[in-house]
């Protein structure tokens, strides 16, 4: 059984709710703020019941986007952004499971009339996340894109990220959450269907990511958070021996004049409290907590992922490119997983 099939009949036949998952690997951080709890309390319960996993992926700012979801399942996270990108936004689930699909199908009436729209603002294509290009998704298509703990299913991760790259449109993003691991995983459990199944046996090393990422545009991804993954299911932890597992949420901006380290400008950037729900602080990512009416000093890249994306019209910008000072302070290639580094 090829990978695709073996995922398909996983999610579709063998797990009926997120309660036969045999650990906590396809869970997203369940801190959700409470503008996104009021959402998820409109979702039909078929929906929220046939969903595999727990969290839910959302970047800021999300009003009026058009957005793709890689791996949308039963179309809970959709109908959430449906929610959140308003009616004059547009959503577009992508999956491969027919089962699933089905589900979230069944209900794009009630959550239109729910939502108290004229019309729809959501679908969903069957199909596969490596292959966007069969879908009749274009070219510079979607503000962003998210994925929740599905990535790590595909078989091809590389044409996953390229197509993601494609269909963005300039300064767009991916936004997404994932498993990693500490090391490279054996070929060995990569065939096992429960392991891979669980989120774990088909999860990249994370240096491996980084690579791949790059390759695919995408020159500097920012860690937002992560966690340590818990493995409490004996039977599955020892046949995992000793790597270690982490849920991370990336964020990569499709800004091609990035470069390959952080250089410093003398830039620096003023938040002005405008990003709905982040009145107070803005999180770029792990390194970029950024408060209200601070001047805070940024390296060039972050100074373009804030000025030619969306986030734009929310801060006040300082300094131009007229002068390089040399690497940006504090910048490094550290693990970034557990409190480590990164760049800047």
């Amino acid at each position: 059984m090829n990978t695709h099939k073996q995922v398909e009949e996983y999610y579709g036949k063998t797990l009926q709710s997120s309660q036969d998952l045999k650990t906590d690997a396809c869970c997203t951080d369940s801190n959700i703020p409470a503008y996104i709890k009021t959402a998820l309390a409109d979702v039909h319960d078929e929906v929220m019941a046939r969903y595999y996993g727990c969290g839910l992926v959302a970047p800021e700012q999300l009003d009026a986007m058009r957005i793709l979801d890689l791996g949308s399942g039963s179309g809970r996270d959709c109908y959430v952004l449906s929610r959140l990108v308003g009616e004059n936004g547009y959503v577009v689930g992508v999956d491969m499971t027919t089962e699933q699909l089905d589900v979230a199908n069944k209900y794009i009436d009630y959550h239109t009339e729910k939502y108290a729209y004229q019309k729809a603002n959501i679908e969903f294509k069957h199909g596969y996340i490596e292959r966007l290009d069969e879908l009749g998704l274009a070219d510079n298509s979607f503000d962003i894109i998210i994925s929740n703990c599905v990535i790590n299913l595909s078989p091809d991760k590389e044409s996953v990220l390229r197509e993601a790259y494609r269909v963005l449109k300039p300064g767009g993003e991916l936004y997404f959450s994932d498993v990693y691991a500490d090391r490279r995983v054996p070929e060995t459990l990569t065939k096992d269907p429960v392991l891979y199944g669980e989120c774990l046996s088909g999860a990249l090393y994370w240096n491996d990511f980084i690579r791949l990422a790059k390759a695919a545009g995408f020159k500097d991804p920012r860690l937002v958070e992560d966690r340590t993954l818990a493995i409490n299911n004996q039977s599955v932890a020892d046949l995992l021996g000793n790597i270690n597992f982490y849920s991370a949420t990336y964020r990569l901006f499709k800004l091609p004049n990035l470069e390959t380290a952080c250089e410093d400008y003398g830039q620096a950037v003023i938040y002005k409290g405008t990003v709905p729900h982040n009145e107070h602080v803005f999180t770029l990512d792990q390194h970029h907590v950024i408060e209200i009416g601070k001047v805070f000093p940024v390296c060039g890249n972050t100074y373009q992922m804030l000025h030619d994306s969306r986030f734009a019209v929310h801060f006040e910008f300082i300094g131009n490119w007229d002068t390089h000072y040399g690497i940006f302070e504090d910048c490094g290639t550290s693990v970034p997983f557990s409190g480590g580094g990164g760049c800047c």
